[in-house]
């Protein structure tokens, strides 16, 4: 079963996903939050500049808001904004952060051409803003100002400042494009090394299916064998019981419902024995109830927070009734591990009812699992129902209807009920 599985991306947002992609709650409501409050920041400074600039303000919040929605939408929208700026000859004030965080989204979420014109809109909007700043702003008056510059008779305060201010502008739109590589970069490489990890863990799984297969090979001999060797060995003695014993009926009535539970429970380790030769899981070969105790240790060294209770007077179960139940415990706990919440504990209750062992296991899905994918090793929540059906039980997974964020899954696996002799 896979609740989901995750994807390697930065804040929730996968990169070159589209035009638009679907932002997580939280993420979205912290973009349009950042937007809205950098709204009113820059339009407490900017007021008495006129309604042009606060419309030059919105646009820039706009494109601050959807930077991770849309980068290439953002891109835009963040240039009519400047335009309008430009246009109205507003001076530069702190809506211009939204330029920034605009050109950062472009690198580390764009596609492939979004980055490019992030970085060509880098360039370029440092030529247009230092030529705004030159030509319609109060900053080229320093170049007249001799108590600011030195005065001299070739010009060369003007060139001067005209290359500071260039320089200035291209490094710090540059810098906001260069941060935005960085983390995408950064993002290539992890998931890189989590594509290796799969690589690794898949080669592994592969040797694990032939071992698997031995075992189940091996189990199924025991069981077969020894099934047969019981039906064997009472039809010989009530035959020889029948010739020679004083009541040859009860004789015969005893060892033929021997026979017949013998052989119903051979059946059914047979057919989940059967049944494990079509699953691809990867779980190790751990048959029997007595090694859950061992399972939870091991996944409590990995800092999986386990709390295990028991419940009920244990009761027999047949070999493959207790394969069927450890399989189902181990793969609620393996897609728990994989898909919960790593710092919530994982609850499983083994409780023993007059009939049936049932199996509860829940935990926290984490915030970012929304959507199911490929990739996940076994057969998962059909495998589960297989094995439970093939057991004459029962098995139900989904979200907690009081509880969205938790997981549950429920199994029932009844006991062995063997045919006596009245």
């Amino acid at each position: 079963m896979s609740q989901s599985d995750p994807a390697p991306a930065l804040a929730g947002v996968a990169p070159d996903a589209g035009l638009v992609r679907r932002l997580p709650g939280r993420s979205l409501a912290f973009d349009l939050s950042a937007a809205a409050l950098l709204f009113l920041l820059a339009l407490t400074v900017s007021v008495g500049q006129g309604v042009a600039s606060v419309v030059a303000l919105a646009v820039l919040c706009v494109a601050l808001a959807i930077r991770r929605i849309s980068p290439g939408l953002a891109l835009g929208v963040a240039w009519i904004g400047a335009i309008v700026q430009l246009a109205t000859l507003g001076d530069p004030g702190a809506g211009d952060i939204a330029i920034l965080g605009v050109l950062y989204a472009t690198a580390a979420y764009g596609s492939r051409l979004v980055r490019w014109l992030g970085l060509a809109s880098a360039v370029l909007g440092s030529a247009v803003a230092t030529a705004y700043l030159v030509f319609f702003q109060p900053a080229w008056r320093a170049a007249e100002d001799p108590t600011i510059v030195e005065p001299t008779t070739d010009g060369s305060r003007a060139m001067i400042l005209v290359l500071f201010l260039g320089i200035s502008q291209l490094a710090l739109l540059g810098l906001s494009w260069t941060l935005g590589t960085l983390v995408r970069t950064t993002r290539a490489s992890r998931a890189a090394r989590v594509e290796a990890r799969i690589a690794d863990e898949r080669s592994r799984y592969e040797v694990a299916v032939e071992q698997e297969r031995t075992r189940i090979a091996r189990d199924m001999h025991d069981v077969v064998a020894h099934s047969l060797a019981v039906v064997i060995a009472q039809a010989d003695g009530a035959r020889y019981a029948a010739s020679v014993g004083p009541d040859p009926a009860a004789v015969q009535s005893t060892a033929l419902a021997t026979i017949a539970g013998t052989a119903r429970t051979a059946l059914g380790d047979v057919r989940l024995l059967l049944a494990e030769l079509r699953h691809d899981g990867s779980d190790s070969p751990q048959p029997r109830l007595d090694d859950i105790d061992g399972l939870v240790e091991q996944l409590r060294a990995t800092g999986m927070v386990v709390e295990l209770t028991r419940s009920g007077e244990p009761r027999s179960l047949g070999a493959g009734h207790e394969i069927a139940a450890y399989r189902i415990v181990q793969e609620a706990l393996t897609n728990a591990l994989r898909h919960g919440e790593p710092d919530a504990p994982v609850r499983l209750a083994l409780a023993w009812t007059d009939d049936a062992l049932r199996i509860a296991v829940q935990n926290t899905v984490r915030a970012d699992e929304a959507a199911q994918s490929g990739g996940s090793f076994g057969h998962g929540l059909p495998g589960m129902q297989e094995r439970a059906a093939l057991a004459g039980g029962t098995l139900e997974a989904g979200r907690s209807a009081s509880e969205p964020d938790r997981f549950v899954v429920e199994a029932s696996i009844p006991a062995i009920q063997r045919e006596t002799s009245s």
